[in-house]
């Protein structure tokens, strides 16, 4: 018989399901709080970021195996003994309570809160919060350590039951959390460009109609075939600025990783060029294959020694750099000058890197791991190929300024 003893049991105080509605209220109203400059400007992952790590529901942990027991005399009424004893009613009687004690940690009090996908009656419902345990207490009658024992594993399997589904809706609510906010994020961003008279997608035509907005995208080419800190936006005011069309900069990117494909296909033939020569040949493919006009007319260019350069107004909305690779320094110098280069909010850019040296694993295995030092790095996004990388870095000086870099190595050996 369990005692119940007027504590407040365990999953009896609500659906989990309220309280992801109430997180998720709260993430709407912390984003509708923010400034319409702010929203405009901030780096929207490194925001994704901040708000997924301050929302982000932390579980309880049960630690099952670290379950102790404890006792103590209470007196218990009539009403807990069984028909076959002789109490009388309204009397109470001391029996001895044994105490089970498992310890818990993380967000304890989501324990209080019952599974929202399915909810097993009386499983581990005898079970109360106290301190950074939960205790189930059992009254006993007979004295048979037995049938103590009996009683309790019930009340644990039951208890590990409702503890597991619960766990299961933390985990699936945490993993949509990301894709909420950024929806939210966006139907809040879109509303302000619409109350300015902006589009709301950046991916609009460049050649702009009367009733576009100041905000656009480079056209589509024309081819023949991932606790932080709250993100500190410190600019003034919100300037539309041109972005190459995602689609555009990976066509380009797959196009580059084919011609260099090709230049470690015929090593006889290219290994003795320079990296001019070996950035005209990529230039020569690029240029008939993209029909990317600007405003200007202008289309890929180059300046300096290596730079492949896609223009608007002047200003670089795509560069690409060919070095050869000579050491880690000169590698992440090449970073920090192509960064240089940049000044517009999401800028995509290339380093290719064409390796004369015999052990290419080696120096893959070098750029995975000195990328993250570069004091610009933002983040990892993915591995398209396993000697392309694609990574988040900002431009000097300010972190809401983002550049797509894609690092894309071949290997030329002597």
């Amino acid at each position: 018989m369990y005692w119940s003893n007027q504590k407040s049991r365990i999953f009896s105080s609500g659906s989990i399901s309220e309280l992801f509605q109430k997180t998720t209220n709260a993430i709407q109203r912390k984003i509708d709080s923010e400034t319409e400059n702010y929203i405009l400007n901030v780096n929207e992952i490194e925001y994704t970021n901040h708000i997924v790590d301050t929302y982000k529901i932390s579980k309880p942990v049960v630690l099952f195996d670290d379950c102790y027991a404890d006792s103590y005399e209470a007196d218990i009424p009539a009403e807990y003994f069984p028909m076959t004893f002789h109490v009388r009613p309204g009397e109470k009687y001391k029996r001895q309570i044994i105490q089970y004690l498992i310890p818990v940690s993380g967000q304890i009090s989501l324990l209080n809160y019952y599974p929202a996908s399915s909810l097993n009656i009386g499983g581990g419902c005898d079970f109360y919060v106290q301190g950074e345990t939960i205790v189930t207490e059992i009254i006993n009658l007979y004295n048979d350590p037995v049938k103590i024992k009996v009683e309790f594993e019930n009340q644990v399997k039951g208890l590990n039951r409702n503890y597991g589904t619960l766990i299961k809706d933390i985990e699936e609510f945490n993993s949509k959390l990301e894709t909420t906010i950024i929806q939210l994020f966006s139907n809040r961003k879109k509303k302000i460009l619409e109350k300015n008279d902006l589009m709301a997608s950046l991916g609009v035509p460049l050649k702009k109609r009367e009733t576009s907005s100041n905000t656009y995208s480079i056209p589509r080419p024309q081819t023949r075939e991932k606790i932080v800190i709250k993100p500190i936006v410190n600019e003034q005011g919100f300037s539309p600025e041109p972005t190459l069309n995602d689609k555009v900069y990976n066509d380009i990117l797959k196009t580059i990783n084919d011609v260099g494909k090709n230049f470690e296909r015929m090593p006889s033939v290219y290994k003795a060029k320079g990296e001019e020569d070996l950035r005209d040949h990529i230039l020569m493919i690029l240029d008939p294959n993209f029909q990317l006009g600007s405003a200007s007319g202008e289309t890929f260019n180059y300046t300096g020694k290596t730079d492949i350069l896609l223009r608007h107004d002047s200003s670089v909305v795509f560069i690409a750099e060919c070095k050869f690779w000579s050491g880690e320094k000169k590698y992440l110098d090449t970073i920090t000058q192509l960064l240089g280069y940049l000044t517009w909010r999401d800028t995509k850019a290339s380093v290719i890197v064409f390796v004369k040296q015999m052990d290419m694993s080696t120096i893959l295995l070098k750029v995975e791991e000195i990328t993250k030092t570069h004091p610009n790095y933002l983040g990892f996004v993915s591995k398209s190929d396993v000697n392309w990388l694609n990574y988040r870095f900002h431009i000097n000086g300010d972190r809401n300024r983002e550049v797509k870099l894609a690092i894309q190595l071949y290997h030329l050996p002597k």
